[in-house]
């Protein structure tokens, strides 16, 4: 069980939310947005290198795109960067895409500039770099409902945290959802059945910090390769790693360890690649925690794996076991307090955060499962998009209580864990990273309701007001994650 509780502890990502309605406030601009940019320019943009740029159609003379970015150096303890970060809060509701990307997060922003009929596209980078913050919201134009504003602020420290050297960005091109036809539905209104996805964090008593991955047909070919056969590389950062691969049948496969000199590891862990699953694996120091619920459904205890028995037995070749003793001093304190809090929870409490922590996961796939008949309607093409309207305000109460009751539950966790005195170092991990999953759905949620409106032009007014709850959460949990972090 305390899987379970370690559960909690996820790395945090970018979170990417939408306005409740695209189609509100169509004649106001964000004016908050809009004077801190100015501000910005004024004050210490380097207005001699600016790139500033105008393209009109050819035949109409119409404006189709306008490009203006200033580079700028301000004092980074100072008035104006903390008031980016309120002016784009207050304009938010008049976005119908908005972005917030800390150096947390690896993502990188490019803007589509559309002219010519959506023929020639210019793309802008508005974020290149890990190091850099930052804010970004897409409106519609007030004055052409052809064009979209986009309106950025990105920067990152130097000079000991002292000075925030960054970029402001205003945009104004063709939308691309209206001349780049071949966009299509993603996140939970479809899904790739053919990927399978191991999503890896690797457990407080390792510093593991590269693993590689082999797969083979059978399980004799998967005893048969040999050390230089992997098929991928895959980083961990922040304790995370991710590996994906498009699959047409199920497979065997292999997870080993890079070693700091470049060796790898005596020890493996063999599993089941299955097309459209996700394995969950924490790793750990000779050992690892097991998915169990994939296991049961298509893995080693579900009569389908291909694994054969000894493969099954989990880690293979254990003879270079490291001895607890000999990892200890590795180990950051934080660490170590929090392993002993763990250590010291009675069966009853185990059972009890355990036992929460399902429901939780079982809460957000009944949620996942609400959009479902939305996204099959989608998939069935334009005849069927005509009802779509009916079939979204159908689910959307559903959506709503799902939602509601999945913000209940999350609450009850968060109390029950902290009810049982957690360090504090405990405390700070779970609320900078253990929000990384629910926040992910709600960031599924918001693409999906963009995705609705781009089919159907608006959404409806039960639409509106679900999303919008949506987006509370979102902001709901940001918002957590900051004051007790600060």
């Amino acid at each position: 069980m305390k899987r379970i509780v370690i559960m909690l502890l996820i790395v945090c990502s970018a979170i990417t939310t939408a306005s409740a309605d695209p189609t509100a406030n169509l004649q106001k601009k964000p004016e908050n947005v809009i004077r801190i940019m100015n501000t910005l320019i004024d004050k210490f943009g380097a207005k001699e290198r600016q790139i500033y740029s105008v393209n009109r159609n050819p035949n109409t003379g119409v404006i189709e795109s306008s490009i203006r970015a200033v580079t700028f150096y301000c004092d980074a303890p100072g008035t104006y960067i903390p008031q980016v970060v309120d002016c784009f809060t207050k304009d938010e509701p008049l976005s119908y895409q908005f972005m917030h990307l800390t150096n947390s997060n690896d993502q990188k922003v490019i803007v589509d500039v559309l002219t010519n009929n959506g023929q020639n596209n210019t793309q802008v980078h508005v974020r290149t770099l890990k190091e850099e913050e930052l804010w970004y919201m897409c409106t519609k134009n007030p004055e052409n409902p052809q064009l979209r504003d986009v309106y950025a602020i990105s920067w990152k420290y130097v000079e000991n945290r002292k000075v925030a050297s960054g970029s402001v960005y205003m945009i104004t091109s063709l939308r691309p959802d209206l001349y780049q036809k071949n966009m299509s539905s993603a996140g939970l209104l479809s899904e790739n059945k053919n990927t399978f996805t191991l999503d890896g964090r690797v457990g407080y008593d390792l510093n593991d910090s590269l693993y590689v991955v082999y797969m083979a047909n059978t399980a004799e070919e998967l005893n048969n390769v040999k050390d230089s056969d992997f098929v991928a590389y895959v980083a961990v950062a922040n304790k995370r790693f991710t590996y994906r691969v498009e699959l047409d049948k199920p497979k065997v496969g292999r997870l080993r360890t890079v070693m700091p000199d470049g060796s790898l590891c005596k020890q493996w862990t063999n599993l089941d690649f299955v097309p459209g699953e996700t394995y969950r694996i924490t790793t750990h120091n000779g050992y690892y925690d097991e998915d169990r619920d994939y296991e049961q459904r298509v893995g080693r205890y579900s009569g389908k794996s291909l694994l054969n028995e000894q493969q099954k037995r989990g880690v293979d070749d254990l003879t270079e076991v490291v001895t607890p003793d000999l990892v200890v001093d590795s180990i950051p304190e934080e660490y170590r307090e929090n392993d002993a809090w763990i250590k010291s929870l009675t069966p009853d409490q185990e059972v009890e955060i355990g036992l929460k922590g399902q429901a939780l996961q079982e809460k957000m796939k009944m949620v996942e499962s609400c959009y479902k008949i939305i996204g099959s309607v989608m998939n069935q093409g334009p005849a069927f998009n005509a009802r779509l309207g009916f079939y979204v305000d159908k689910q959307c109460d559903k959506i709503l209580k799902q939602n509601k009751e999945m913000d209940k539950i999350l609450q009850d966790v968060v109390k029950s864990v902290k009810a049982l005195n957690p360090p504090k170092s405990f405390l700070a991990e779970m609320y900078s990273q253990g929000f990384k999953d629910v926040l992910e759905l709600l960031n599924k949620q918001n693409s999906a309701f963009n995705e609705i409106y781009k089919v159907r032009g608006s959404l409806s007014k039960k639409a509106r007001k679900t999303q919008k709850y949506i987006n509370s959460l979102t902001e709901k949990y940001m918002s957590e994650m900051v004051k007790y972090m600060q």
